[in-house]
């Protein structure tokens, strides 16, 4: 197949490129800046543009057509507009990453499937997606666009750490406190349920669905079936690293309510919330689907590779001490109701 990423080089993207370069029956393009291209090789075609300067990519492309064209940088229906108008016509499939966090909040089910309402009061990155997704299959019914969105949930890699609750830094800076014996805080109790996707088993689900003619039209969610507790998820990152975990609980409503992160978002409009993710419409779609990399073991090749890695560790010193202004403020508001 012909394909063009829009992107590539990013958390989801990157394993996927990297699973195309190694078939050969596939031509891979990709637009983009040229800031992440170290992990490219020579059978991959760079168009070395701004997506957003629409006028100079037309004219790159202008003399291509794909088998498959996939975006997974547009954010807002604007961005999604520019691609109809770029590469209607020039592909027999175009691939829009939206968010499982577009799912309903509050849930009426923990359990999710392609079929769960999508509307998220809490966050507009996720209103934004929905629009996008609406902005596409209207496409799709009015003009014959051959669309399929997909919905990832929390899709991590070996650069950066997954958590519920960090600064604007990345997690990073948790993993420090972990490692120097403070406390770190995991919102509500610990034991809302949560899935964890390594972006290798991502990229075979996306991979499955290329030149699949029956998603065509149609939105698939792709995470593992994997459901495990925040506790877990921080306990195993503890266990890893070998460092005894001190957690300490901060209801999510509380957080989002006192601080200038964004927690009302990404934890009352997302994290916060169980979920439990239905992949039957991935496997009928790709039977051979399935994914094989435990949270454990993927979370120790990520901080393995994060700690040997000094540019993955950004420091975030602002966040640090707002962790100890929150426990410290909550020890002492308990210190207090217990007199």
């Amino acid at each position: 197949m012909k394909i063009l990423f829009i992107g590539g080089t990013g958390t989801i993207s990157s394993a996927i490129t990297r699973q195309i370069i190694d078939n050969s029956n596939h031509q891979l393009y990709l637009i983009n800046r040229g800031t992440r291209n170290n992990i490219l090789s020579d059978n991959v075609t760079l168009i070395q543009a701004d997506i957003n300067n629409e006028a100079d990519v037309a004219e790159k492309i202008k003399d291509l057509n794909f088998d498959v064209v996939a975006d997974f940088i547009a954010f807002v229906p604007a961005q999604l507009e520019r691609d109809y108008r770029l590469f209607n016509g020039k592909t027999k499939q175009f691939i829009f990453i939206s968010s499982a966090s577009a799912y309903q909040k509050p849930l009426s089910d923990f359990r999710i499937n392609e079929g769960t309402p999508l509307a998220n009061p809490y966050w507009e990155y996720s209103r934004n997606k929905i629009a996008c997704e609406d902005y596409l299959i209207k496409m799709y019914r009015e003009k014959g666009f051959p669309v399929t969105i997909i919905r990832p949930s929390h899709t991590y890699d070996e650069r950066a750490v997954p958590l519920g609750v960090h600064g604007r830094n990345g997690s990073w800076q948790v993993i420090k406190r972990m490692l120097d014996g403070k406390p770190v805080i995991i919102h509500g109790d610990g034991t809302s349920l949560w899935t964890m996707t390594h972006n290798s088993d991502f990229a075979k689900g996306f991979i499955g669905l290329m030149g699949n003619l029956h998603a065509i039209g149609e939105a698939i969610q792709i995470t593992s079936d994997e459901t495990l507790t925040w506790n877990q998820i921080y306990q195993c990152i503890a266990d890893k690293l070998g460092v005894t975990l001190k957690p300490y609980y901060v209801s999510s409503s509380l957080l989002a309510a006192v601080c200038d992160y964004d927690f009302e978002g990404s934890l009352i409009g997302d994290k916060g919330n169980s979920v439990v993710f239905d992949n039957s419409k991935l496997k009928r779609l790709v039977p051979s689907f399935i994914a094989t990399k435990r949270f454990e073991e993927g979370v120790a090749d990520t901080l393995q590779y994060v700690c040997s890695h000094e540019d993955c560790q950004n420091a975030d010193e602002e966040f640090d001490n707002w962790c100890d202004r929150v426990i410290d403020m909550l020890d002492d508001a308990k210190m207090k109701l217990a007199k």
